[in-house]
């Protein structure tokens, strides 16, 4: 399997256009991973995530795409084509309302097997419960979760993809923490349940 291209993303873009399939294969492998976990985790569907991620990279190379670096980074602009493509879809399927995780669609965990199986087992149902509860978020939540703290792009980058002030990502995402808190850890205080923060990237 070749080696990711280490080029800009600005660079390899610029060689897709002047048809260097090379550049937009390792574009496509430096960004789809990201871009599909961003759609199943808003849609709950792999099919749907699936639809999304081809889109985006075919929209990419339209002429036409709109791509400006000097609004933001490349890969802010895919998230957001992302976005609006997962919207079009749940639009067109069902209102948005929050995912209860039952789903066979859905991505399943498979947290490593080394070391205590108490832990291991608490581990699992910990992370279980996390995806649940992000999955029950309302959408303007769950989008901001996924990408700043799974995705873990800064506030700038999100709020390109989201179209939105950076003090409305920081707002969203303190409100979307909270709610994540309560749902987990209602007996606990906020600092000991800031724990979760940690297997939070382990969703992915």
């Amino acid at each position: 399997m070749a080696t990711p291209s280490p080029d800009p993303d600005d660079e390899l873009l610029m060689r897709v256009r002047t048809g260097d399939e090379q550049a937009f294969v390792s574009l496509y492998r430096r960004r789809q991973g990201a871009i599909y976990r961003f759609a199943m985790h808003m849609s709950g569907s792999a099919a749907t995530a699936e639809d999304v991620t081809q889109e985006v990279f075919l929209a990419l190379i339209r002429e036409d795409c709109g791509f400006d670096p000097e609004r933001g980074t490349l890969s802010a602009y895919l998230f957001g084509i992302a976005r609006k493509l997962v919207l079009r879809q749940l639009e067109r399927g069902r209102p948005d309302v929050p995912l209860d995780g039952s789903g066979e669609e859905m991505p399943r965990i498979d947290p490593a097997a080394p070391g205590n199986p108490l832990v291991d087992l608490t581990r699992k149902e910990t992370l279980e419960a996390l995806r649940k509860a992000v999955l029950a978020l309302p959408r303007r939540y769950r989008e901001v979760v996924v990408l700043c703290d799974l995705e873990e792009l800064d506030y700038a980058d999100a709020a390109v993809a989201l179209g939105c002030p950076i003090g409305t990502v920081r707002s969203r995402l303190h409100r979307a923490r909270g709610l994540l808190l309560e749902k987990l850890s209602p007996e606990r205080s906020s600092r000991a349940a800031m724990g979760v923060w940690k297997p939070l990237r382990s969703l992915i």
